[in-house]
């Protein structure tokens, strides 16, 4: 998500200079690459680039490539074989090993629904996503390719019109692959001619919040405006809670224990990290959240100190289940020999990217199947 809203805030600012840009999305990966499927990077014709569609060996090819494109006004597909050792034109020795299929589109400023206005509609509204991008493995040149559609989780479709029997196929799809948080690929006949629909999962951006404005909050904020996420600071002295202290959040909020709840909206990609140092406080905010469907909570601080707690519920009567202790993550983060603020910051956020990847953030290294293999 954050490589899209870069992509987007670039291209407002090339249409504002009147710059012509094309769009460069992964579209099909066999074997080995640095990207994946959906990666995207926009290209101005002076040279400027945002986003990226590998590691960087092929950044200059693919520029080259859409220049032309900018100036023929004509989708093209470039593949690219990392297999191949004696490809000149993308150098030896890319660390990779596969074949990498580029779609290259021009950017009409005048068009309605064009690639990155239809990312735009897309990201206005927080909830998962399916994009929609056409190709033909069969010409070099493809006037009828593009980014064109994306689905919601309703099911609708938004973007240029296609014919009914071919929307029920990507609705029918589309439905799978909402359903199952992953990427596919269908063929079809658009327009009399075969065409490949690669069809993109795209979640929301990860709401990050953070109860809690200590100085050790200020690096977790900072890393996560680095990762894209939409970071939010709560606490509930008002001393502390500033926004001159928290600049890189989307937003600080003063707010006691029972008031957290009615502030945020909770959804699957919602995150939240108890970092207030005061028990009483963590206690509250805990039941809370457990009861308001969060789906990970770290807390920072010992066992002994979450043991207490669920121990008091339980006095109190009123124990948390078993779905419900499998959402709080305490002690918090992964185990990295964290010390400082910045390095506990970097266990909690990449404990979140585990979870969210239904990862066990073992080392890659003790893999036996490739990297994106599951």
């Amino acid at each position: 998500m954050k490589e899209i809203r870069d992509i987007i805030r670039s291209y407002k600012v090339l249409k504002s200079e009147r710059k012509r840009c094309a769009l460069a999305t992964v579209v099909h990966v066999e074997g080995s690459s640095y990207r994946r499927p959906g990666a995207r990077m926009l290209i101005a014709e002076d040279g400027r680039l945002t986003g990226a569609i590998s590691g960087g060996c092929l950044e200059g090819d693919a520029m080259r490539k859409a220049l032309h494109v900018i100036n023929e006004q004509v989708p093209a597909l470039v593949t690219y074989d990392t297999m191949d050792e004696d490809d000149a034109t993308i150098g030896i020795g890319l660390g990779c090993n596969g074949i990498i299929k580029i779609l290259i589109e021009p950017i009409d400023y005048e068009a309605i629904n064009h690639p990155i206005e239809l990312l735009e509609k897309m990201t206005s509204n927080r909830q998962n996503a399916v994009i929609a991008t056409f190709f033909t493995l069969q010409h070099k040149k493809q006037a009828s390719a593009g980014t064109l559609l994306f689905i919601d989780e309703q099911n609708k479709i938004f973007g240029k019109n296609i014919v009914d029997f071919q929307s029920d196929l990507i609705q029918i799809e589309s439905q799978r692959v909402h359903k199952l948080g992953k990427n596919s690929w269908i063929d079809l006949e658009m327009n009399g001619e075969r065409m490949t629909t690669f069809l993109e999962f795209v979640p929301p951006a990860i709401s990050l919040v953070i109860v809690g404005a200590g100085n050790d909050v200020l690096p977790m904020v900072e890393m996560a405006d680095v990762l894209g996420w939409d970071t939010t600071v709560i606490d509930g002295r008002a001393n502390y809670a500033k926004r001159e202290r928290f600049a890189k959040a989307c937003d600080v909020l003063i707010a006691k224990p029972e008031e957290v709840v009615k502030n945020i909206k909770i959804d699957n990609f919602t995150f939240f990290a108890l970092m207030t140092h005061n028990y009483n406080y963590d206690k509250a905010l805990l039941y809370e959240l457990c009861q308001n469907n969060a789906n990970y909570i770290a807390m920072l601080g010992p066992k002994k100190k979450l043991e207490r707690m669920l121990l008091e519920y339980n006095d109190e009567g009123r124990p948390l289940t078993e779905a419900q202790l499998d959402t709080i993550h305490s002690p918090a983060g992964l185990d990295i020999c964290a010390e400082t603020s910045e390095e506990i910051a970097l266990s909690i956020l990449a404990e979140i990217k585990a979870v969210i990847g239904k990862k066990d953030g073992r080392p890659l290294k003790d893999k036996m199947a490739g990297i994106h293999s599951d």
